[in-house]
């Protein structure tokens, strides 16, 4: 905000300062036009400036005067024939126009560097070597946890699978609704095989101006390709990768850049590149189908709503420091809760004991937790 007001503050001053000089630079005598010919004829004139309305004259006595430009097409050629050398000023209005020309022209420049800060810059993808999640974080998805693990084994010794005539997978596609655990899988994942991970979603690759989404997934996966071994995870995959529609509107036709750039990285992964995609959405039906064949998202799983044994799981988690009353069931909570997500579990407990806490109490009872429900 600063840098805007300096920045507009000195256009004004500029502009100001411009036209300050105008009027008060202009002290010159002003004679009449009859004057000036007479002194034109005697070959008086030492040095000329013809502007749109004015002509200044300098005598070769040295005094300087000012006369009103009669606009004659000869006035040029008799001035030069009487031995006056001459020159042409720009009038206001062309001083005005080259000023604000030039403004544009640094408006433009500043609106280009913001564009590559903000929208192009390969700054614009961060590469974490710690994510600070653990399996021991996620509830269940032990199946899913094995056979992750195994993949990033192939993306950490890509030789010995290569021997063995093993192409490593070049993505895995969660699915599932939202809270229920696959961007903290995708972090735990990454930390738990000791490799880097670049994190992004959907909206990363979203953009006013056409043609910068495809630029940007070029430019994470040329990212990722230098911090090999490393995970790509991408949020919100069905923002991106939904099927292509050629109608030929601006938005459709965006979209069907991105994902024919991300079908052009995935194609150009060499073989053990290094690089796993892991991708979430809520709904695999709406992804291009050329993006989910095998190949490219070679394993797919689904993270579906925990069941009673993953709630309860969940429960003793997120209460480990929270005091339960003795009156509140785990096993019946466990049962009201079927269908929530693990956010869910989460958020209500946390609800819970910040009303009991409110409210003065040292554990959580039924009608905090009933209470905390209503307000979610």
């Amino acid at each position: 905000m600063k840098r805007k007001i300096i920045f507009f503050s000195l256009v004004i001053i500029i502009i100001g300062s411009f036209f300050i000089y105008t009027i008060f630079s202009n002290k010159t005598d002003f004679v009449s036009y009859s004057f000036f010919a007479e002194q034109m004829k005697a070959n008086s004139i030492e040095t000329s400036i013809i502007s749109e309305e004015t002509i200044k004259f300098t005598l070769k006595d040295g005094n300087q005067y000012l006369c009103q430009n009669p606009k004659s097409p000869d006035l040029a050629e008799r001035l030069l024939l009487s031995g006056t050398a001459i020159s042409f000023e720009k009038s206001v209005e062309e001083k005005l126009v080259f000023i604000l020309d030039i403004l544009f022209y640094i408006i433009f420049a500043v609106a280009i560097i913001f564009i590559y800060k903000r929208f192009i810059s390969p700054s614009s993808f961060k590469v974490a070597k710690k994510t600070q999640a653990y399996f021991s974080d996620i509830v269940g998805m032990e199946d899913v946890k094995k056979a992750a693990l195994q993949v990033v084994d192939m993306l950490k010794k890509p030789n010995f699978y290569q021997r063995k005539g093993i192409r490593i997978p070049k993505g895995i596609l969660l699915e599932g609704d939202p809270g229920n655990g696959k961007t903290l899988f995708a972090r735990a994942l990454a930390n738990e095989a000791g490799i880097k991970f670049i994190p992004t979603k959907a909206t990363d690759f979203e953009s006013m101006f056409m043609a910068i989404g495809p630029m940007k997934v070029k430019m994470l996966f040329r990212k990722a390709r230098k911090n090999a071994p490393c995970i790509v995870f991408i949020d919100e995959f069905d923002g991106i990768g939904t099927k292509r529609n050629y109608s030929g509107n601006a938005i459709e036709t965006e979209n069907t850049r991105i994902v024919t750039a991300l079908l052009n990285e995935l194609d150009g992964f060499q073989v053990n590149s290094g690089v796993l995609v892991v991708a979430a959405t809520n709904s695999i039906k709406a992804l291009d189908e050329a993006l989910v064949r095998p190949g490219r998202f070679d394993s797919k799983f689904y993270v579906p709503y925990p069941d009673k044994n993953a709630r309860l799981a969940l429960i003793e988690k997120y209460t480990g420091n929270k005091q339960l009353d003795s009156m509140v069931s785990k096993d019946k909570l466990a049962e009201k809760l079927k269908g929530a997500s693990c956010a869910y579990i989460e958020s209500l407990l946390n609800n819970a004991a910040l009303l009991a806490q409110s409210q003065g109490q040292d554990s959580i009872q039924e009608i905090h937790i009933a209470q905390a429900a209503k307000e979610m």
